[in-house]
């Protein structure tokens, strides 16, 4: 029987939510808990249901008959049979299976279910060789060393069963500070409420932390670095921080000193400059993977046993290096805490995280948090622009990636980029790029300075540092700057290329502006593309995720005819 619903769920586990649908904002945001975007062309979103979708929405809240009726009630025709079923499946099998400490011997710890259920994991191989009987536990326990607490894990949650860790964790060498309530230069300093609602979902909120460990998921600009740090306060111990560059681990040194009473000697930074282990050292994921030839072990990777940690955070945790998977597995007493703001990883490697991270804890919506004044409201825009001739012949003859990177580094993107420099005029400008000669190009044409990854990390601060006083009004950067780079003034973000399809890179550059602006709090935000290209698709597939929550692009086309004049209407369109 047909309803009212904004929905279609589909016996593929597809659900198509419809654009023009009256409640169709209620349904996106409904509907991103417990599901996966796809793809969102013009009339339709197409979403889909999937195991980690789900055990994620288990894992931070939300019950299996609480999931089960908020998509029937979204859905205009009756739910398929086929899917009911599946989700039972999927969500009966979160918290199933329970790890536990086994008080006879701490060598080992004790897998538990029903019997059935343990029948039914002990017929794969990889998991076989791993279990030992209990006799004391009945059919339903099975005994593994304790070394193998994390490959378990993981390797069940690869075969669709996930494993409740309840082994709990140690504590760590103590480390006693608070949080300063006012810090220098500022007003005051208190935790915002989303803040303490993340800290509280990962640590607990009982005197004794009974959490941790898991993902906080926020946008940029909601102040991870600032959950971290109360995180830290809370469990009161030795932490190894990991992020993404060397600019960062500058910027979280900069927080701990400004927001904590910790001391200058117990704070620590490990990188290529510095090798300090401290009771608070920070590091970057660069540094631990670095080796001077295939054939030689991580030398780095030592950090990670060169204190009695109590906590290891995982800042930009989406970029977790497969060698850190690896070392992860086997610290599974140790606390965990990943932030990031997307939760995507381009290869694949999400139910890692789950299993070895931890499942999601928190999500904090964009859109929820722009409403509130914390971050910017970002206006997106995308252009399209015709292959100027003979650009659009090479392009026609060239084949695989080439083609996609002649239509990347279309030469007309330069002055489009000089019109929309224009309109701003006074607002604080990145141009971000993937293609080095693009870059290089458009800088000179611009008389703007170019950060890449050949800049070293000294110029680099300097010209982050002339940003953000002002002296340097547009700035250009490559990749290196997709991630972690606190540049709070950025306003325009004028986006030459990309790379390919990725979801996480749209993100992470629309955040570099999503920091809370002086007067009208707005930012914008513009995507340069090649019409009729291989560029195009791609761009379709890297704007997902924003549009997941809740961003919609302008899409404005931008011809030969524009150079000679005719710009009128096209420049009234990208106004707010």
């Amino acid at each position: 029987m047909e309803g009212t619903g904004a929905c279609i769920v589909q016996r593929d586990f597809t659900v198509l939510l419809e654009k023009d649908h009256p409640g169709f904002e209620a349904a996106r945001l409904e509907l991103s808990r417990y599901a996966e975007l796809l793809k969102s062309p013009a009339s339709f979103h197409t979403y889909r249901l999937t195991p980690l979708s789900l055990w994620n929405a288990a894992a931070s809240g939300m019950t299996k008959a609480g999931i089960m009726e908020s998509l029937s009630a979204l859905s205009r025709f009756k739910v398929p049979d086929q899917v009911h079923q599946s989700m039972d499946v999927w969500l009966t099998r979160y918290g199933k299976l329970r790890l536990r400490r086994n008080p006879d011997d701490i060598t080992t710890l004790i897998l538990q279910s029903d019997p059935e259920y343990m029948d039914e994991i002990r017929k794969y191989p990889s998991i076989r060789g791993l279990l030992m009987e209990f006799t004391g536990g009945g059919n339903g326990s099975c005994l593994l060393a304790a070394r193998h607490r994390g490959v378990v894990k993981q390797e069940l949650t690869r075969l669709g069963y996930p494993v409740l860790d309840e082994v709990g964790y140690h504590h760590g060498n103590d480390l006693r500070f608070s949080l300063r309530t006012r810090t220098t230069g500022e007003d005051g300093f208190t935790l915002r409420s989303y803040q303490r609602e993340s800290v509280d979902a990962f640590a607990g909120k009982g005197e004794e932390p009974d959490g941790g460990s898991g993902v906080l998921v926020l946008p940029c600009g909601a102040g991870k670095t600032v959950i971290g740090l109360a995180a830290m306060e809370r469990l009161q111990c030795e932490t190894l921080i990991l992020t993404s560059n060397v600019t960062s681990v500058r910027q979280w040194i900069h927080e701990l000193r400004s927001k904590s009473t910790l001391l200058e000697e117990q704070i620590g930074e490990y990188s290529g400059d510095k090798k300090e282990v401290r009771p608070v050292t920070v590091s970057t994921y660069q540094i631990l993977t670095h080796r001077s030839r295939k054939e030689v072990t991580f030398k780095h990777m030592k950090l990670f046993n060169e204190r009695d940690w109590g906590l290891i955070i995982y800042d930009e945790v989406h970029l977790l290096p497969a060698p850190v998977f690896r070392v992860t597995a086997d610290i599974q007493a140790t606390r965990r805490l990943g932030l990031t703001a997307t939760l995507i990883r381009e290869d694949g490697c999400e139910k890692d995280v789950f299993s070895l991270i931890g499942p999601k804890r928190y999500e904090m919506p964009w859109r929820e948090l722009e409403q509130a004044g914390w971050i910017a409201e970002v206006k997106c825009t995308e252009i399209r622009i015709s292959l100027p001739e003979p650009l659009r012949k090479q392009y026609l003859l060239a084949e695989g990636k080439r083609k996609y990177r002649l239509a990347a580094e279309n030469p007309a993107k330069l002055a489009i980029t000089k019109r929309l420099l224009q309109r701003h005029a006074g607002k604080p400008a990145l141009i971000i790029g993937q293609y080095l000669d693009q870059l290089t190009q458009i800088a000179a044409e611009l008389e703007a300075p170019l950060i890449t990854g050949r800049s070293g990390q000294q110029e680099r601060i300097d010209l982050y540092q002339g940003f953000q006083r002002g002296d340097i009004p547009v700035l250009v950067v490559s990749k290196v700057a997709n991630f972690a780079v606190d540049l709070p003034d950025a306003a325009v973000g004028i986006q030459v290329s990309g790379s390919y399809g990725s979801r996480q890179e749209e993100a992470q550059r629309l955040g570099r502006l999503l920091r809370p602006k002086a007067g009208d709090n707005r930012a914008f935000f513009y995507t340069l593309v090649s019409d009729e290209s291989k560029e195009l698709a791609f761009a379709l597939r890297r704007q997902l995720f924003l549009i997941e929550q809740g961003y919609e692009y302008t899409v404005r086309e931008y011809s030969e005819d524009d150079f000679a004049g005719k710009e009128a209407d096209w420049a009234s369109c990208i106004q707010m």
